[in-house]
């Protein structure tokens, strides 16, 4: 069993970081539907900084241990998970049934690119 080393934990953790930043970033707008659309652009673009500060180091530090395609897929899997939590808590909205059988699918074929060596 491999030791977690912090090129296998890092990018888990940055680009979970990383992932708050964006869906506040891409979704924390819909909460302010009478803001002029170039303020939200601008602060969305200032909240999107810090996920690029997170990101990058995460995915080269990660590069140690995983294949850019590993590297991606953890960045999808976390943004699944972290979009669901954001709709719920934050939008009020959960995320229905059906899409979450559809999260469901594509965790399971994400499994398919760890089985690479």
């Amino acid at each position: 069993m491999p030791t977690l080393s912090w090129p296998l934990l890092a990018p888990w953790l940055m680009l979970s970081a990383s992932n708050l930043f964006m869906t506040t970033a891409w979704y924390g707008h819909l909460k302010f539907r009478q803001a002029p659309l170039a303020l939200v652009i601008f602060v969305s673009w200032l909240i999107a900084a810090f996920e690029y500060m997170l990101a990058v180091p995460a995915n080269r530090i990660g590069a140690a241990v995983y294949s850019p395609a590993q590297l991606k897929t953890i960045q999808e899997l976390i943004t699944l998970i972290v979009f669901a939590g954001f709709s719920y808590f934050y939008l009020g909205q959960p995320v229905k049934p059906i899409a979450l059988v559809g999260f469901v699918m594509i965790f399971a074929g994400a499994g398919l690119v760890f089985l690479q060596k």
